[in-house]
């Protein structure tokens, strides 16, 4: 029997569980069953330790359909679903701010946890929202999500790409100035040239993979790519199908135009409403003609691969997006599924030291770098 490897312990960019508590459960931490395996969530504590995850960026995130007023709130009660995860699980999960917070919380066994906002829309265009998030804990904020905001612009966005605005400077410099990270996820390509000429610390695409791989454009160009190096940023590779694999992209845009012609909902994060009978039945029987295609955990090395060519392993790390997706590459089926990766990567030469900088070590230097950037 081959002997288990020891993989290094991960640090992931991204996972919508409060979302998914939000949705499924009501924020009802604790009757989601997340200590004995919840099979409705890609996320468990079972599967996060089999997973080997022991630092967590947890997405705060809300749909940016929602008004200025209304994300601000909702924000607020994803920070408040993260805070009682950990205070449910005390003896899991530890709250962190820091590299170094998040350093002691693995050495004493526990998963650090820490928060990221996705998408300005959650300041409701307001610095002192940005201040008091960034105190709540907040350590990242994407600047946009599937909507451009008035001062960024998204690459889902509709409208002219018109990059960061005057205001969106200032957020840049504001969240520099509060050791908070640049998350350029989402973004659209010149929002993401304008954040790295602008910003004096390094930036995270915190759920992105590589458009040279798959055309979709919440993925990043090579020439964007090109910059991190000097930057000191990261890409933290996701494991969304449409993101990592050409078919499962050009299947999901049909599927996407097919659904509007039938006037059924499309958005996964939103509430849906109740959808009409017959339409619903007409696109069944569309979807049972073309089946959805599979990602694989190839799929997702020939991204690694890639940008490794492009900027190598020290500016790469892994940013899952689970329960953020409604598929996942085969073999990859929740937050147990890094392994699979890892396994891959190794038999294809990645060195320990390698892993070590794509898992671990990678994302905490940005971490480090940005609080010593802003003097904490």
């Amino acid at each position: 029997m081959r002997a288990a490897i020891a993989w290094p312990p991960i640090i992931d960019g991204h996972n919508d569980l409060p979302w998914a508590l939000r949705q499924d459960f009501a924020y009802d931490v604790v009757g989601a069953g997340l200590d004995v395996g919840q099979p409705r969530l890609h996320t468990d504590i079972p599967r996060l330790r089999r997973g080997g995850v022991g630092a967590q960026f947890w997405s705060v995130f809300v749909p940016s359909t929602l008004t200025p007023e209304q994300s601000v709130v909702a924000t607020l009660e994803q920070i408040d679903c993260v805070r009682r995860i950990a205070g449910a699980y005390p003896d899991t999960f530890e709250l962190a701010r820091t590299a170094a917070g998040a350093r002691d919380a693995v050495d004493r066994g526990k998963i650090a946890s820490l928060m990221g906002m996705e998408g300005g829309h959650s300041i409701a265009g307001s610095l002192a929202v940005l201040r008091m998030m960034a105190e709540l804990g907040v350590r990242y904020m994407t600047l946009t999500h599937n909507d451009s905001t008035p001062w960024a612009s998204s690459a889902t966005g509709a409208g002219e790409d018109l990059g960061l605005s005057e205001f969106g400077r200032e957020v840049i410099a504001e969240m520099n100035r509060l050791g908070m990270i640049v998350d350029l996820s989402h973004v659209s390509e010149r929002t993401m040239a304008d954040a790295l000429v602008w910003t004096n610390a390094p930036v995270i695409f915190s759920h992105s993979s590589a458009r040279a791989v798959c055309d979709h454009p919440r993925n990043v160009p090579d020439t964007i790519l090109e910059q991190l190096p000097d930057n000191g940023g990261v890409l933290m590779v996701t494991f969304v199908p449409k993101f990592v694999s050409e078919a499962c992209r050009e299947h999901a845009e049909a599927v996407h135009d097919r659904r509007l012609e039938l006037g059924l909902p499309v958005g996964f994060h939103d509430v849906a409403p109740a959808e009409d009978p017959e339409a619903a039945a007409e696109f069944a029987a569309w979807l049972a003609g073309h089946p959805t295609p599979v990602a694989t955990v190839d799929d997702v090395v020939r991204h690694l691969e890639h940008a490794r060519d492009v900027v190598g392993t020290r500016h790469l790390g892994l940013g899952g997006d689970f329960d953020g997706t409604p598929e996942l590459p085969v073999g990859m089926n929740g937050v147990e599924g890094y392994a699979p990766l890892l396994e891959a990567l190794a038999e294809r030469g990645w060195s320990r030291g390698d892993l070590e900088a794509l898992c671990w070590e990678n994302a905490l230097r940005v971490l480090e770098e940005t609080e010593k950037a802003a003097g904490t």
